[in-house]
């Protein structure tokens, strides 16, 4: 992301779905709840009474809406007032912009619209996690709450759920295989090289069964979670890269039929990794301590491929955990720059490492 001194922006697809929500919700002044499908539940939507933007340090400015207007404020000093029509015509001519063009680009005219309007920046600054801060009032209690978002743009790329580092690597014993079979193995570079070294492995008879987690402080956040979610994980992980099978939902599905952890219920694995999906989503990092709270406290804003912006408020985390089980997949990342997929001897037993990334389908 790029921001310009004579005010223009470049960014991608998902930096610029972020401004595109923040114009949309501005003319629309309320937000709608989405169901476990993404799909709009009409009768359910939380009033906008405003969107809080932080450009710099210090300098915060307050987008009010008033009925057809949107009033500009900082430290509690009127601006400047903007139609919110206008708001809905530069988000229209942004999603047309957004729809066609890949990789980064800059959108003239809306750039020059917003610098009128104090936004000098793609993405304000902001936590980790919440990409939009908004004062809603809160249909249930009618209290009138600052909360944060996380933004998804379903526009461009899919983006990732759960971003793969040296952090989220897992170690696993492997039984059955001499030295001699390992370099062998270790020196496969073929394309396919991850599943041909998993069945090389397996063609030798090797044994594969999880042990660690490469990075203590990953494994605290997910013994937040759950305490055994480790094991979890570093079980359903094995049947992704042993037999290749992508969907999360289909990798739980295999949890609780082979029930690694004996719980005797295969609903169990669904519960839980449905949690740890959630937490990931609003504020769980693999090398950051977490502390079990959410960081995006409202929830999680998805742009829709047709600009349709939908909310999963934290009231509706039932459909929320649903639409991340349904639409998250287990993908390999690089394995020179993870450092995994090796085979290694530590005190006289064989290892591998293996890399956990989540990204939504």
């Amino acid at each position: 992301m790029a921001n310009n001194s004579d005010g223009k922006m470049a960014g991608n697809k998902g930096e610029w779905s972020e401004l595109y929500a923040f114009l949309r919700l501005l003319s629309q002044g309320r937000v709608y709840a989405a169901n476990e499908k993404v799909e709009k539940i009409d009768n359910v939507y939380y009033p906008i009474l405003k969107i809080i933007r932080e450009e710099q340090k210090g300098e915060v400015y307050d987008y009010c809406i008033e009925n057809d207007a949107v009033v500009i404020e900082t430290q509690s000093r009127r601006i400047m007032t903007i139609d919110r029509e206008a708001l809905k015509d530069e988000a229209d001519k942004l999603l047309e912009e957004i729809a066609v063009h890949s990789g980064s680009f800059e959108v003239e005219e809306v750039s020059s619209f917003v610098n009128g309007i104090k936004v000098t920046k793609l993405k304000a600054p902001s936590t980790d996690t919440t990409d939009i801060t908004m004062q809603i009032q809160d249909v249930y209690t009618n209290l009138v709450r600052k909360v944060g978002f996380s933004i998804k743009s379903e526009v461009g790329n899919a983006p990732t759920l759960l971003n793969a580092g040296k952090t989220t690597n897992f170690i696993y014993k492997v039984d059955g295989l001499n030295w001699e079979q390992a370099k062998e193995i270790n020196a496969i570079e073929t394309k396919t090289k991850i599943h041909d070294r998993m069945e090389k492995i397996r063609e030798y008879g090797g044994k594969i069964s999880y042990a660690d987690m490469s990075h203590k402080g990953f494994k605290r956040n997910l013994i937040m979670v759950d305490s055994s979610m480790p094991e979890i994980l570093g079980n359903m992980l094995l049947y992704f890269y042993n037999e290749d099978v992508k969907a999360c939902k289909k990798v739980v599905e295999m949890a609780g039929e082979r029930d690694p952890l004996g719980y005797g219920d295969a609903a169990m694995y669904e519960y839980k990794f449905k949690k740890f999906l959630c937490s990931c989503a609003l504020g769980l990092k693999p090398a950051k301590p977490w502390d079990g709270l959410d960081e995006a406290n409202g929830g999680y804003i998805i742009v829709k491929a047709d600009g349709e912006v939908l909310a999963y408020h934290i009231y509706n985390r039932d459909f929320f955990e649903q639409y991340l089980l349904d639409n998250t997949i287990c993908e390999r990342a690089s394995t020179g720059r993870h450092e995994y997929m090796s085979l290694y001897e530590e005190d006289g037993q064989m290892y591998i490492k293996l890399n956990l990334q989540v990204r939504f389908k």
